[in-house]
């Protein structure tokens, strides 16, 4: 027999926005709470005695972040469809969440009522929804990483980078890593040919983009 209503568990750390999407979606026909709480270590227990459709899951959260708290429900309770809420598309993040828990879903805090809810019902009924921002997010970050691959910075050169980006000069760079100058300068040449930078402001906004710093 189909059930009446999609049991949710929500949580976030900040209370405020536990309280805003309980109040959202309260009344609703569709939706009942099984708990809503601040701590996301609480969670996989409370789930033993609560019974849970789908999670809504904070991703930035200080004592378990949402990402490892999506693996361990995947393990402990498989069943469970979950739905992470961030206030950025991270295409990085959303792509771990995606490989190493199998969530159902990634929106942004900013979406609106109906947007959450045809988000909840698509996932309670086996589908997947991720808003267009995080979308566009996730290609980006499969861009950056295809990027990343073909310019191939070794482990070093990314070093260098990082400290290029502090305004060390090559003699300061020598002295962190122990090595010549010559060899910084040789680094520094590699660097920005694979990167295809000509500049140290180039080199350093290239960094940025790809998430090297």
């Amino acid at each position: 027999m189909k059930k009446d209503k999609i049991t949710l568990a929500l949580v976030d750390d900040h209370q405020i926005v536990i309280d805003g999407l309980t109040a959202l979606l309260k009344g609703h026909d569709k939706f009942q709470f099984a708990f809503a709480t601040t701590n996301s270590s609480e969670v996989v227990e409370l789930m033993k005695d609560n019974p849970v459709d789908v999670l809504l899951t904070d991703v930035m959260m200080p004592k378990l972040p949402g990402n490892e708290l999506a693996k361990q429900v995947k393990e402990k309770h498989p069943g469970v469809k979950i739905l992470a809420l961030s206030m950025s598309g991270q295409g990085d993040m959303v792509n771990e969440m995606i490989n190493d828990a199998d969530i159902s879903g990634y929106v942004l805090k900013n979406i609106g009522k109906q947007e959450l809810i045809t988000a909840l019902e698509k996932i309670a009924g086996g589908g997947i929804y991720f808003s267009e921002e995080v979308l566009d997010e996730m290609q980006r970050a499969g861009q950056r990483k295809k990027q990343n691959e073909q310019a191939h910075l070794t482990d070093r050169e990314k070093q260098i980078v990082r400290l290029i980006e502090k305004e060390l000069n090559n003699k300061q760079i020598a002295e962190t890593l122990f090595i010549s100058e010559r060899t910084v300068e040789t680094h520094r040449k590699n660097i920005f040919r694979k990167t295809n930078t000509n500049s140290v402001i180039g080199l350093v906004k290239y960094a940025y983009e790809h998430r090297l710093i």
